[in-house]
């Protein structure tokens, strides 16, 4: 591979989808060492990608339900992709028609299928999560495994209430992938109360819920997001969310039959983040993030954003498939450091390392606790945060449940970022490196497939400058 350095344009592919079969794609990731550069200002309009989060649930509800689902708007990244080929080995059939747009011929009475092969989740956290939830209702034995970064994550905030709804389960020590499932698919409902403010958790119980008699319920003490409300709903099911103090319970009575649906998938909030702040902190910007899903429960970063000082602004409201969309207006903005709520984590949770990068150009300092889930996410990203600021110049301090970021200062840049193969520790690099003295590095950049394949040519299309070995 030669190492003669080209800057990204519009036409430029990242990543090229290749067909395996007519029912799976794979994905080809041919970029590593990645270096972003100083730049002039930001312009124009480019449209969010599909929702990684309602992707997953998409497909995994459109194999669980009766009949076809059609989806549009699907997100073509690695993650995706690993649950379209689960669902493959469970029995459903699963077709790409065009880009974006696939066919789902689900399993209905007849019930997902026990896999001939473990079920490679690759980088999937919410994928795997919540296949363990869709299977377990299910008479069905089936072995997951992952990544390296999937393999060291905990299982067991999932395994253990589905243990206690009839499940049995074996895993690595540390209760870590591989992990096999073995059910009868002969489940008792049970009203359980969740330590952590997950919707992994609760929609891996709700989706075993699905073919258990009685009701189930998940009570949280903190509202998470509700995409797997909305979509079971979508397919035929009653969902009660009953408000309790600061958080909620949520139930499901089974079993129910599931019927397949069309379903139209919103832009991506979390990949929004990355030109949002990209603009926000480039002298002179000015761009449009278009068809932005804007879920209460996931627009933590916007709402934080505005309080800093941000000029954001969302136009053009439309609602499809029950969730709330919009085009974000942005221009630069000269930012104010905030205390960021603790309570409004679960809101914007997997966006904690792009707020520390404009939290770096922000005048004064920004507080961040509350936060010890990103410990556990696709690397410990409180740290991984730390040490991407810290390297390059910014005055930040790590503690054991957030950060704390001294902005103002000019950044130097000249680093070169350990990414830990996490695709949101990449991309805040690449952004904080637009602005900076001197470029900034990443040591790879092929995982950002897994939640944004067209991250490259969306920053080349408003005018970044992101260079990548050829």
């Amino acid at each position: 591979m030669s190492l003669a350095p080209i800057f990204l344009n519009a036409k430029s592919a990242s990543y090229r989808l290749i067909a395996v079969s007519q029912q799976t794609i794979k994905i080809e990731m041919n970029y590593m060492p990645t270096t972003s550069h100083k730049m002039g200002p930001l312009k124009g309009k480019i449209f969010a990608p599909g929702d990684k989060s309602i992707s997953h649930r998409s497909l995994i509800l459109g194999a669980m339900a009766g009949g076809e689902t059609n989806i549009t708007g699907l997100l073509e990244g690695a993650d995706i992709m690993a649950t379209a080929e689960a669902m493959n080995q469970l029995g459903a059939g699963v077709e790409r028609i065009k880009k974006g747009e696939w066919i789902i011929q689900g399993c209905g009475e007849a019930g997902l299928i026990s896999p001939s092969e473990p079920i490679d989740c690759g980088n999937a956290g919410t994928g795997v999560r919540l296949l363990m939830g869709a299977i377990s209702g299910y008479k069905i034995s089936a072995t997951f495994k992952g990544d390296t970064s999937l393999s060291s994550r905990p299982m067991a905030r999932v395994l253990n209430p589905l243990k206690q709804m009839g499940i049995e389960y074996n895993c690595d020590e540390g209760e870590t992938l591989p992990a096999t499932i073995i059910s009868s698919g002969d489940l008792k409902a049970i009203d359980y109360v969740s330590p952590h403010a997950s919707a992994q958790v609760k929609s891996a119980i709700l989706l075993a819920g699905v073919n258990t008699t009685g009701v189930t319920s998940i009570t949280e003490h903190t509202l998470s997001r509700d995409h797997s409300e909305n979509m079971l709903k979508a397919f035929g099911a009653t969902i009660n969310v009953e408000p309790q103090g600061q958080g909620q319970k949520v139930s499901i009575k089974g079993p129910v039959t599931l019927k397949g649906t069309n379903i139209n998938i919103p832009g991506d909030p979390s990949s929004a983040a990355f030109p949002i702040v990209a603009a926000i902190i480039t002298p002179g910007s000015d761009i449009l993030v278009q068809n932005v899903m804007m879920n209460p429960t996931r627009t933590g970063l916007f709402t934080t954003l505005t309080e800093m000082g941000a000029y954001l602004r969302a136009d053009n409201y439309r609602t499809s498939g029950g969730e709330i969309i919009a085009d974000i207006h942005v221009k630069y903005s000269q930012l104010n450091g905030v205390i960021v709520p603790k309570e409004r984590a679960p809101s914007m949770i997997d966006e904690y390392p792009i707020l520390a990068v404009a939290a770096a150009y922000a005048k004064g300092t920004t507080t961040m606790r509350g936060i010890s889930e990103m410990r556990v996410k696709e690397s410990d990203r409180i740290n991984a945060t730390f040490e991407l600021l810290a390297g390059n110049g910014v005055d930040v301090k790590e503690y054991p449940d957030g950060l704390l970021v001294k902005g103002g200062s000019v950044i130097g840049g000249g680093d070169t970022v350990l990414t830990h193969h996490d695709h949101r520790i990449a991309m805040s690099a690449l952004i904080l490196g637009i602005n900076s003295e001197n470029p900034i590095k990443i040591d790879d950049s092929s995982m950002i497939a897994t939640s944004f394949p067209t991250f490259f040519t969306s920053m080349a299309e408003i005018g970044a400058k992101i260079e990548v070995p050829q």
